[in-house]
């Protein structure tokens, strides 16, 4: 079975040169305390990127900063492979453990399970990691569908943030126009993150 580090390495040797070179500004502009130097990915080849990617972020992490990092540069079918990857030979890595102590799907969770998550403090999960969530959602227009779908935000409200430019502008309009209406509202965008940013949620989840 391939470990994690090969299936990064896969999927960085069959980006195209140019996306390759994206993916390396996109790790180096990332945010968060974990930073990579230009050094690091300086006129480097794919392998050594992974190697940095795993020694930054260590191998149960970088899976999921990859994943990210390539849905940031629109390689969308790159980052969907690995998460299927990721979620078929480890499966343990997107699942997690409620309060209630039953594992649950970080991919697949009902709004009960986004619920369990939500509680496990005083601060919503959505209130607790706002900044980086702001700085990290890529899959915004689909986020931005499912609030929609689920009666979360009204048309007048979804084309408001969908012209807003960027992916963090988008996500600070999230937070100001669509969750001010309470709990539910908050539960079901976390349901929303877990669909389509399951890695992230993992990874917060892990931050405590």
């Amino acid at each position: 079975m391939p470990s994690k580090k090969m299936l990064i390495a896969d999927v960085l040797e069959n980006l195209s040169k140019k996306n390759f070179e994206k993916f390396g500004m996109a790790l180096m502009a990332r945010g968060g305390d974990r930073k990579v130097a230009f050094s690091k990915v300086e006129d480097k080849n794919f392998m050594e990127v992974t190697n940095v990617l795993v020694s930054t972020f260590t191998e149960d992490d970088a899976p999921a900063v990859t994943s990210e990092l390539l849905k940031s540069i629109k390689c969308f079918n790159e980052a969907k492979e690995l998460d299927e990857q990721m979620a078929e030979l480890f499966p343990k890595s997107s699942t997690r453990k409620t309060p209630a102590g039953t594992n649950a799907s970080s991919n697949g969770d009902k709004a009960g399970s986004s619920s369990d998550t939500a509680c496990s403090s005083e601060v919503h999960f959505v209130d607790k990691h706002q900044l980086e969530l702001t700085e990290r959602v890529c899959n915004i227009d689909s986020i931005l569908d499912f609030l929609l779908k689920e009666n979360v935000i009204q048309d007048a409200i979804y084309e408001k943030i969908s012209c807003t430019p960027g992916n963090q502008g988008k996500t600070r309009n999230i937070y100001k126009l669509a969750l001010k209406s309470g709990i539910d509202a908050k539960n079901i965008f976390l349901e929303s993150l877990k669909k389509y940013e399951p890695f992230l949620v993992a990874d917060l989840e892990r931050k405590g």
